[in-house]
């Protein structure tokens, strides 16, 4: 997955995670997100850092839920 997928698919991520939680309101779920995404940067197979990256938010926005 090259970089610009990988954004794509973050940006879905949020998508999902916004209705999904929308007493979260989208810009803190975006902000959830960003600040996941950096715990997955060093991890080399890049096509399933969306997928860690939406794990880990959605369990972080659930405790703020």
């Amino acid at each position: 997955m090259n970089t610009a997928d990988e954004d794509r698919a973050i940006g879905e991520v949020v998508e999902r995670l916004a209705k999904a939680f929308p007493n979260v309101g989208v810009d803190k779920v975006a902000q959830v997100v960003s600040d996941t995404r950096p715990e997955f940067a060093d991890v080399p197979i890049r096509d399933f850092v969306p997928l860690f990256v939406e794990r880990g938010a959605k369990q972080r926005l659930r405790e703020l839920a």
